[in-house]
């Protein structure tokens, strides 16, 4: 049985319980409530912004993904501590919607529990994890792009949300996973990039 302090479903319930003190709650509020766990919360937080509903206002996607790039170019470079402007930390959300959006993946939250918990930790380590981080960023450019077909955009930000919660629960196993839907998802972008501007 895995230690519930290192599952998906606790990084939920402290996003939800992070979301209960207001009816809004900023970027900054969920980022200092999940600090404690490391870097995949910085990951974590925006895409799952992306993958609700919000994500399908223009201009969001591509917002929340230069937010991740900041975050994830830091984690390539092996700094030890997460910097972002201000500007950025006042961004909010309702506290409803991101409850609702959490609600609706704790189905995805309890099939990781139940597969991924703790296995092959070298493949989650400092090394490995900032080699993650430059597919992240290179997941981030493609957004931009995806953006004009609705809702493309939630493929990159599924396999960085993944890659944010291989790092958090420390699962080698999963960002094995979430790399190969990078590599997918990057040869998917690429496709529909090229497909646009050669149509």
């Amino acid at each position: 049985m895995a230690n519930h302090d290192a599952t998906v479903n606790a990084i939920f319930d402290e996003l939800c319980e992070a979301g209960k003190t207001s009816d809004s709650v900023t970027l900054g509020q969920l980022m200092e409530a999940m600090g404690h766990r490391g870097f995949g919360p910085f990951l974590i937080v925006p895409a799952f912004i992306e993958i609700s509903p919000i994500g399908g206002i223009p201009g969001v996607p591509t917002l929340l993904a230069c937010i991740i790039a900041l975050f994830a170019a830091q984690i390539a470079m092996g700094h030890h501590h997460m910097w972002s402007p201000q500007l950025l930390k006042r961004q909010g959300i309702r506290s409803k919607t991101l409850h609702n959006a959490l609600s609706k993946m704790r189905p995805v939250a309890d099939w990781l529990d139940k597969w991924f918990h703790g296995r092959l930790k070298g493949f989650a380590g400092p090394v490995a994890t900032r080699m993650a981080a430059f597919f992240v960023l290179a997941l981030c450019l493609t957004v931009p792009f995806l953006e004009l077909v609705p809702f493309a955009s939630t493929a990159p930000m599924a396999a960085i949300a993944l890659v944010g919660l291989a790092i958090t629960v420390r699962d080698g196993a999963l960002m094995l996973a979430a790399l190969t839907v990078a590599v997918i998802g990057l040869g998917l972008a690429l496709s529909i990039s090229l497909g646009g501007a050669w149509g």
